[in-house]
């Protein structure tokens, strides 16, 4: 129950901070711009990025259900009152206090799964909960068009009731898990130091430290997982008007079918995650899977070049392997971070990738401009082409024989 709470929390919050692209009509309805509607669908990222770490500390103090519960109230408040405000800068404002309310599901939500679940059950669990982000996609392209028909407070009306529903889940079916001891967190440290690091949990002895390998690692993964983020953004953002203008779909048509690619890249997610848990690594998978993510790109791009009508189903296959990774790199950081730094951590994970997320659209629109879908699709394809470097293959190894070993040495003589 508890990680169905927290899969429909985070989905609650995923629809209203990247689904907004789907209200573009009702807002342009209202008489703005491409341009002055575009900067409303980014205002839920900015306030995103402004709060994410500091969500991921509170949860790390005070618990995830707080955090998830007021964190969700706040949100459903503050958009059911931008449903009655008016002129662009005062709604700006709403959906920007949204978005930075809302961050406290990245954090609080993927504590649940460290705190909850096994390592053998982790991946899975992961994957499940960060199916959210590609399932609140799905839900914004079936919802918020014929909702927006009827005009943008009835489709905020309908983003803050969700949020508020999932508060109230949260509250019901959400209980935190065990925390550390006190004192344990200043003992240990933070991980993202490099040297003698946290004390290993079987070890009694204050005075025995082992190294720390998650000081690298951290770094590692938060880079590669923000350049993965640029093809599953840069993909998802310009499928439609890609099937629209290069294959001559109508845009309804479009919209339905990549929902379905979104739901199916949210099953990819769980895949990857049951694929991680049995084979006891996080970072060979994502390995794989950046690279498999690199050569559909480069497809997608040579048949965009020559208007191939597979270019649909590379570009297809494209929404659906960009985002396999995602779940992967999460419960990766938060097994190395520690549940002291969970939250911290995973606070940082989500603005490197927020971050790069945010600045895709419209770097790549310029190029589509520029040069068109192919030139785009194939400078995409070099971003998980540099994060396949950048994964912790090694590290992750050295680290498990690490704690393999010093669980080895803390095994008192005789047993």
């Amino acid at each position: 129950m508890v990680l169905v709470a927290g899969l429909f929390a985070m989905t609650a919050g995923c629809t209203f901070q990247f689904g907004l692209a789907y209200l573009i009509p009702a807002f342009r309805a209202e008489g703005l711009s491409l341009e002055q509607a575009g900067i409303l669908v980014a205002c839920p990222t900015v306030g995103l990025l402004l709060t994410l770490v500091a969500w991921g500390a509170a949860a790390d103090r005070w618990g995830e259900r707080l955090v998830l519960g007021v964190g969700l109230a706040i949100a459903g408040a503050v958009l059911l009152a931008g449903s009655t405000v008016h002129g662009t800068t005062a709604l700006g404002a709403c959906l920007a206090a949204a978005g930075a309310a809302g961050a406290s599901v990245y954090a609080a939500s993927g504590r649940l799964i460290l705190g909850w679940f096994p390592a053998r059950q982790r991946g899975l669990a992961m994957g499940i909960r960060q199916s959210a982000q590609p399932l609140g996609v799905a839900v914004a392209a079936l919802a918020l068009p014929s909702i927006g028909a009827h005009g943008r407070p009835a489709a905020l009306t309908f983003l803050g009731t969700f949020c508020l529903g999932a508060a109230v889940l949260v509250v019901v079916a959400v209980r935190d898990p065990a925390r550390p001891p006190a004192g344990a967190q200043t003992q240990g440290g933070s991980p993202y130091r490099r040297g003698p690091g946290r004390i290993s949990p079987n070890r009694t002895s204050p005075n025995r430290t082992s190294p720390n390998p998650a000081s690298t690692m951290l770094w590692r993964i938060h880079a590669a997982s923000a350049l993965l983020v640029v093809p599953q953004f840069g993909v998802a953002t310009f499928a439609l008007v890609f099937l629209v203008d290069a294959h001559g779909l109508e845009p309804v048509t479009a919209g339905r079918l990549l929902a379905i690619a979104q739901a199916c890249g949210a099953f990819s997610r769980l895949g990857a995650g049951v694929w991680s848990d049995r084979v006891g690594s996080r970072m060979r998978p994502m390995r794989a899977l950046a690279v498999a993510t690199a050569l559909i790109l480069a497809a997608l791009a040579a048949g965009a070049a020559v208007r191939a009508p597979w270019a649909v189903a590379a570009l297809f296959a494209a929404i659906i392997i960009s985002a396999s990774t995602n779940g992967l790199a999460f419960t990766a950081v938060a097994e190395h971070a520690g549940p002291s730094w969970a939250g911290r951590a995973l606070g940082i994970q989500n603005t490197g990738q927020n971050a790069f997320a945010a600045a895709t659209p419209p770097v790549l629109a310029a190029v589509i401009g520029a040069g068109g879908y192919a030139a785009a699709f194939g400078i995409v394809s070099l971003f998980p082409l540099a994060a396949t470097a950048l994964v912790p293959v090694g590290g992750e190894r050295r680290a498990a024989a690490l704690t393999a070993r010093a669980a080895h040495q803390d095994v008192p003589a005789g047993r």
